[in-house]
């Protein structure tokens, strides 16, 4: 786990859709393909099916797409979904299709593997990875000690221009729930009004980070893990920007859950 100068960084993978304990490696070696519609990062779903197929030698086909475009798909093709698996970057494509009946239970041996408040109150998706919020800044820009306490302060006019955001993402979608959430809608109203106002808008979480490295912007909103992950492999991309967390119980302190289903319409629950 690693450790903020405001907060604490809940570690990155949480864990792995696995199988229930009374399947044996005889008796899924012979297994059907399982088809995984995902949405999570290419490298990473990768790194779990091929674990997942080296474990159990099932062979798994996959779907991807974004959150919502695959959430939206299987409620197009209903109970003719050909989809086993789901496995998304944000959790609220997967509230969808749980309020919808889309979702099947899971066991409780794959659910007990994740802290409960990682996963479905209803118990039909688990955590799967998870991805603090956070600030990322140019310290030749902004001191660090110019930040703001608060994610809501980057809807005053002292943001104009200074505050990059992926508005059209699904990850900032999930990072504006969690302020409706914690600030009610009246207050993300604003917020948002403001950030409309000041914002730089970039496609993505990475050409923000780099933006923000770049010296374009000087502060922006991101996930905490593409900063890690470039600083982890040449740094090209963050080399000039660090990260900032927010205090806990402020919505910019969000953690944003990753989560894996299994389909109510799949065609092989005990593999899935």
């Amino acid at each position: 786990m690693w450790h903020g100068r405001r907060g604490t960084l809940v570690a990155a993978v949480l864990a792995a859709l696995g199988l229930a304990a009374s399947l044996t490696a005889c008796s899924v070696a012979s297994g059907p393909a399982l088809t995984l519609y995902s949405a999570q990062h290419q490298d990473l779903a990768q790194a779990w099916i091929d674990g997942f197929t080296a474990e159990t030698g099932i062979e798994v086909e996959t779907r991807r797409g974004g959150d919502f475009e695959l959430a939206n798909q299987i409620l197009a093709e209903g109970d003719a979904s050909p989809a086993d698996v789901f496995i998304t970057e944000n959790s609220p494509a997967l509230s969808l299709l749980s309020g919808k009946g889309r979702l099947a239970p899971l066991d409780p041996v794959t659910l007990a593997q994740v802290p409960a408040r990682f996963s479905s109150g209803s118990g039909d998706w688990v955590g799967i990875a998870a991805r603090s919020t956070v600030l990322v800044f140019n310290p030749s820009m902004i001191p660090a000690g110019e930040l703001p306490d608060s994610i809501m302060e980057l809807s005053g006019p002292q943001w104009k221009d200074r505050i990059a955001v992926a508005a059209n993402g699904a990850d900032f979608q999930a990072i504006a729930s969690a302020v409706f959430a914690v600030n009610g809608d009246a207050a993300a109203g604003e917020w948002l009004a403001g950030l409309k106002q000041n914002a730089k808008i970039y496609p993505s979480n990475v050409a923000i980070m780099k933006a923000v490295n770049a010296g374009e912007v000087p502060v922006g909103v991101i996930y905490h893990y593409y900063w890690y992950k470039d600083r982890a492999e040449s740094g090209q991309d963050s080399r000039n920007a660090e990260l900032e967390f927010f205090a806990g119980g402020d919505a910019g302190a969000f953690v944003s859950v990753s989560g894996g289903a299994v389909l109510a319409s799949g065609k092989h629950p005990a593999e899935a």
